[in-house]
């Protein structure tokens, strides 16, 4: 019986060795998928003529499937959720291997689940952000989700610096999911959605009509357009309101060009409604593949599209390729030993029973095989490079932006996750190499209104809210903000700025001023900033110096003062005395001048003694000599010729030191005589770090944390002072009786102070860089209009004016500025030393002289005339015949010696007198 056998192994070796080798897999005659979407809509329209094309053209090529027929079978699910439900069950008993669509988010989330627990690609074309396949594995995105579309709407936004945002969208998960990726992204650039209006997914004109009223109240003028539905309706509402006219910027989303891309021809009327607006589309770059498609769109549309006649859109286009990429991915499944089978789900088998017949459902056997291969796709398609990334998305997401003028539209630029914003296309830079520098811009958009220029994007809001204007209770400096407790009303300096800032806005800004702090003491203006930062207050002005850790919470204007830190203290005026010509130089550089003007004279007369006749003679006459030659330099007064170049050179070098030392001089002297002297204790901010003794500051001023933070002052050091009285008090007591060594505080406080107290002053200068400002909240658009109009109320001088209102110099310090003119003027006093010096020096001149004179008369003149002289003196007629002698003695020349260079010849000259001998 085994013989009979035999002839048979060899058949049966090849057929069992072949399937070890390879699964070999019967492929069907029929494979079978699902396609789920809303028919009465223009994205199920063409839909559902791409996925018909697409089925055609798979079953007419022979190298797809290989035999293989694909059947589809289309369900409406009437972008109902219970419609979805229910058609996604019928699927699931017809033992399909893969659903296409559905477009609505909402079907999507349910129809996931579904996919999920009986093991069926859904290869969908929502692009709702939230599906992803991390919690729905088998759900596939064959197309973009909006996380790229919102990111390409906040680059648009944040190019042209709008900061805040009006979202109108519908209230499901397509509507809401979107907006929410929008914000976070809005919020990365300090953008954000100032108001959301949010619609029923299927609303009435009444409906549209409410909320843009509400819409139009609002402050924002850039309004985002994200609906679900045929939102044709909400621009043909919106121009009746006359929103779509200057100053609106109107942004849709890819909805708009697939409703404007399938219509054939433009209505007229739709696109008045239009004009203006920017809308993004998911750009499908030029093929040939795409070209084929849309020249065979119009008889196609004719044979699938039920008697609507619609053009293809980016969807229609992503619907067609999810057809090719489950064919290609089908094709390679039975390639690989796939087989299709189905089996039933046991927990459904558990819930068999009734009307529902639960267990007719049954679950691929090989669905995540087939998920793998349509995972893997790789091919180029209409819509181009059809691939996925890791994450499970289509790669190269870009999307044309386009601008409705006219009749038609234009393409102003291009977004991509490659190049952001760019006026190129993007498959012409995704092989540019990683530094390739391009411009991110986009070309002029003509907006609402038939206008080229940047719309400001917001208005002060028409709904009639007053601004709640927190401004500070002073107790102290009153006259830069005072509230009036009977009369409830403000004014001071920094209120009349603000409210002549206000006057130069080109709109009206109903606004009231609302207290803050107890009127006891001077409230703390980092807490009035928290205030605005948390939207207790609307904004907040008064004496706010902008200062960094303010800056973090709110926004400030454009500084209107400028006010930094300086210190306050007690000075003492120096007067001057008879010795300040000796001030300009210490007394060890007065030394060193005087060594050098010797040194220098030595060393010239020891150059020059051996060639130069002037630097000879005796002794005397050569110490003479070094002398006069030495000081005269100093006023360039010499009169010696150096003969030898070394003589010359150290002349020349000296004669520059001497200017130096003259310029410095005269520089210092004429500042110590001119200008008020004044002397304190404090040097400045580093000598009160150094010290221990106790420092004030006003209160609620940031002076006290940014001495402590900053400088590193001990907390227990700092005194708290009220006010003026205050400082006065503590100023005048000083450290050692319980008062202060010096004041800390903004300028414009202090230079208020000394107005009226002009025994204390200004130690150095400012330690901080800073001034006031408005706070407004983060981002806010008023905050850039008002800096504005300061700028303007600075040029035109109108700030100038109200600072001189309030701040200028009462007449209290007149008597001062009277005395700090005389001061300025040059007294007796000050040269009074210059004078006695040079008095003594003429009195000790004139003595020797009066000395040496008498000598010679008496060695001179002979007894005998003396004697009778002397017998004549004892009558007044004597006297005066003695001193007329001695005075004719002293009136006449004296004879000098000229020598000889060797001492041998000596001639008398009656001229001059060169040398005189005793």
């Amino acid at each position: 019986m085994k013989l009979k056998f035999i002839p048979f192994l060899p058949l049966i070796f090849t057929i069992f060795s072949h399937g070890l080798c390879k699964n070999v897999s019967v492929r069907p005659s029929i494979v079978n998928i699902g396609a789920v979407f809303t028919f009465n809509s223009t994205v199920g329209h063409v839909a559902n003529v791409a996925i018909n094309a697409a089925v055609e053209d798979i079953n007419s090529d022979p190298k797809i499937l290989n035999g293989s027929k694909l059947v589809v079978t289309s369900r409406d699910s009437n972008c109902s959720g219970f419609l979805g439900i229910i058609e996604a069950l019928q699927f699931m008993e017809m033992d399909i291997v893969a659903i296409i669509g559905p477009q609505c988010s909402s079907i999507a989330h349910i129809i996931s689940s579904i996919s999920n627990a009986l093991q069926v690609p859904l290869l969908s074309f929502a692009t709702d952000p939230t599906l992803s396949s991390l919690e729905f594995p088998f759900f596939v995105r064959t197309t973009h989700s909006d996380v790229y579309q919102m990111a390409a709407i906040a680059d648009i936004i944040d190019s042209y610096g709008w900061k805040h945002v009006t979202a109108i969208y519908t209230d499901d998960e397509y509507g809401r999911n979107g907006i929410a990726v929008l914000d976070d992204n809005l919020t990365e650039k300090r953008c954000k959605i100032s108001y959301k209006a949010k619609l029923h997914p299927s609303p009435d004109s009444n409906d549209i009509l409410d909320m843009l009223v509400q819409v139009a109240l609002m402050e924002s003028r850039i309004i985002v357009v994200h609906v679900g539905f045929d939102g044709l309706s909400i621009f043909r509402l919106a121009n009746h309101l006359q929103m779509m006219g200057n100053g609106y910027v109107w942004i849709a989303t890819d909805w708009l060009t697939s409703v404007l891309d399938s219509m054939a021809p433009h209505n007229t009327d739709i696109m008045d409604n239009l004009q203006g607006v920017v809308a993004l589309r998911q750009h499908v770059p030029d093929s040939k593949f795409k070209n084929g498609l849309v020249s065979r769109w119009a008889s196609l549309s004719k044979k699938y599209g039920n008697g609507t006649a619609l053009n293809p859109n980016a969807y229609g286009l992503y619907a067609y390729d999810s057809v090719w990429a489950f064919a290609r991915s089908a094709d390679k499944f039975f390639e690989d030993g796939g087989k299709i089978s189905f089996s039933n789900y046991s927990i459904l088998n558990e819930k068999s029973g009734g009307v529902l017949h639960l267990e007719a459902m049954s679950m691929f056997d090989q669905g995540n095989l087939m998920l793998d291969e349509i995972k893997k796709a790789n091919f180029t398609g209409v819509t181009g490079q059809f691939t996925f990334d890791p994450n499970g998305e289509l790669v190269r997401p870009a999307y044309d932006i386009i601008n409705v003028v006219g009749t038609g539209w234009h393409t102003v630029g291009f977004w991509s996750n490659f190049t952001s914003l760019t006026i190129l296309p993007p498959e012409e830079l995704y092989n540019k190499p990683k530094n390739y520098s391009f411009e991110k811009k986009l070309y002029d958009v003509i907006w609402p209104g038939g206008t080229v220029s940047k719309p400001r994007g917001w208005v002060f809001p028409n709904n009639g809210k007053e601004l709640r204007i927190g401004v500070p209770d002073r107790v102290s400096f009153q006259e830069f903000v005072n509230f009036d407790s009977v009369t409830g009303t403000f004014e001071g300096f920094c209120v009349d700025v603000f409210i002549a800032t206000v006057a130069l806005l080109p709109y009206p800004v109903p606004y009231r001023f609302v207290p803050f702090g107890s009127g006891k003491k001077n409230p703390n203006y980092t807490d009035l900033c928290n205030k605005v930062a948390s939207n207790n207050f609307d904004a907040a002005i008064g004496d706010i110096a902008i200062t960094m850790n303010r800056t973090r919470i709110v926004d400030f204007t454009q500084p209107y003062i400028d006010s930094g830190l300086v210190v306050l203290a007690p000075v003492k005026r120096q007067k001057s005395n008879a010795w300040a010509f000796l001030k300009p130089f210490t007394f060890p550089m007065w030394c060193l001048i005087g060594l050098f003007f010797v040194i220098v004279g030595v060393v010239i007369w020891i150059l020059e003694h051996r060639i130069n006749e002037e630097f000879r003679g005796p002794p005397k006459k050569q110490a003479a000599t070094i002398c006069w030659f030495s000081f005269s330099t100093l006023f360039f007064a010499h009169r010696e010729n150096t003969m030898s170049n070394l003589g010359r050179a150290v002349l020349l070098i000296w004669l520059f030191v001497v200017l130096i030392i003259q310029s410095s001089y005269t520089a210092s002297l004429t500042s110590i005589l001119t200008v008020q002297q004044l002397s304190s204790q404090i040097q400045g901010i580093q000598s009160l770090i150094s010290s221990n003794e106790p420092i004030g500051y006003q209160t609620g001023s940031f002076a006290e944390d940014y001495m402590v933070e900053e400088l590193g002052i001990a907390r227990d050091r700092l005194v708290e002072l009220t006010g003026p009285e205050d400082y006065l008090r503590s100023l005048e007591l000083g450290p050692s009786n319980g008062g202060v060594a010096a004041v800390v505080d903004e300028r414009s406080y202090v230079e208020l102070f000394l107005a009226t107290e002009c025994r204390f002053s200004i130690i150095g200068s400012e330690f901080t860089r800073s001034g006031w400002g408005f706070a407004f909240p983060r981002d806010s658009s008023l905050a850039v209009d008002m800096s504005t109009a300061i700028l303007t109320l600075s040029e035109n001088g109108d700030l100038q004016k109200i600072h001189d209102k309030w701040l200028m110099r009462s007449a209290a310090c007149m008597s001062d500025a009277s005395t700090e003119i005389e001061a300025n003027q040059l007294h007796l006093d000050s040269f009074l030393g210059l004078f006695l010096i040079c008095g003594v020096a003429c009195i000790i001149a004139l003595f020797i002289y009066l000395c040496i004179t008498l000598r010679q008369y008496i060695r001179q003149v002979p007894v005998d005339e003396r004697n009778q002289t002397g017998q004549m003196g004892q009558t007044c007629y004597g006297y005066c015949r003695s001193i007329k002698s001695f005075l004719s003695f002293a009136d006449k020349k004296k004879e000098a010696k000229i020598r000889s260079v060797g001492g041998q010849k000596e001639m008398r000259n009656d001229s001059s007198t060169i040398d005189i001998e005793d």
